[in-house]
Formats: C-alpha cells, sequence, structure tokens
C-alpha cells in the first residue's frame, strides 16, 4: 500500500518546521488524529484554504468542498482553488512573480502519499509561508512608518 511505503516519509514531513509553522493557524485533523490522519487533512486542501482566508481575508470567496472523503477529484478543486488565491495574492497584493514552478495540484490530489506528492506539498506550504511572513511584514512596516 502506497501510504505503508512513505511513512517514514510523511513521519519525517510531518514534523518538520513547515507542518510546525502551519499548525500555528489552529489543529489540523480535530486536533486529535495520528499524522496520518493530520497529513490527510493537509492535502485535502480545506484547512489550508483556510489558512490562506487567514493570510488574506479580503480574498474572492470560492466554494471549498468540506467533505473530500478520499476522493481525488474534491481534493484536485480544492487545492487548485488555494493555489490559485496564492497566485493572485503574490500578483495582486505583494506584486511579485512566483518564480518557482507552481505545485502540482495533479500530483497531490491523485497521489498524496507519494514522494513527488508530499515534495508538491512542502511547495505549496513554502508558498503559503511566503504570503505570511510577507503579511507580517507589511504590517511592521506600517505600523513602523505610522510613529507607532
Amino acid at each position: 500500500m502506497e501510504n505503508e511505503i512513505f511513512t517514514p516519509l510523511l513521519e519525517q514531513f510531518m514534523t518538520s518546521p513547515l507542518v510546525t509553522w502551519v499548525k500555528t493557524f489552529g489543529p489540523l485533523a480535530a486536533g486529535n488524529g495520528t499524522n496520518l490522519d493530520e497529513y490527510v487533512a493537509l492535502v485535502d486542501g480545506v484547512f489550508l484554504n483556510q489558512v490562506m482566508l487567514q493570510i488574506n481575508p479580503k480574498s474572492e470567496s470560492q466554494r471549498v468542498n468540506k467533505k473530500v472523503n478520499n476522493d481525488a477529484s474534491l481534493r484536485i478543486h480544492n487545492l487548485s482553488i488555494l493555489v490559485r488565491q496564492i497566485k493572485c495574492y503574490y500578483q495582486e497584493t505583494l506584486q511579485q512573480l512566483i518564480m518557482m514552478s507552481l505545485p502540482n495540484v495533479l500530483i497531490m490530489g491523485k497521489n498524496p502519499f507519494s514522494e513527488q506528492g508530499t515534495e508538491e506539498v512542502k511547495k505549496l506550504l513554502l508558498l503559503l509561508l511566503g504570503c505570511a511572513v510577507q503579511v507580517s511584514l507589511k504590517t511592521y512596516l506600517f505600523f513602523l512608518g505610522s510613529g507607532f
């Protein structure tokens, strides 16, 4: 079974600084799941879309499927929305161009437990982190410039 082959990889990924950071936005898998449950909560796209909404509350709301139930097409749909939101945020709000290749939602959707799927999730989290860091920097610079 695919997820058994990459369990050590998933275990290592779930203890990485990127995952630790994203967990600061709230618990994965209702806070009581295994690392596998938490990973599934990451790759279904619901939680990460909520994170993006916290980073950019002004974003256009698009319908995210809350009940993915391991359906690859629903996962791909949710992740596609997220990648679009991230890309728009970089271009419109930050006025920056993403120079790395965007995460492949088909790989994450169809093969989330593969090594390549995990690498794509890592790219997605890096882009989210970039959004969050730059929001914090803009807020800090605003307060710095306004005399606070």
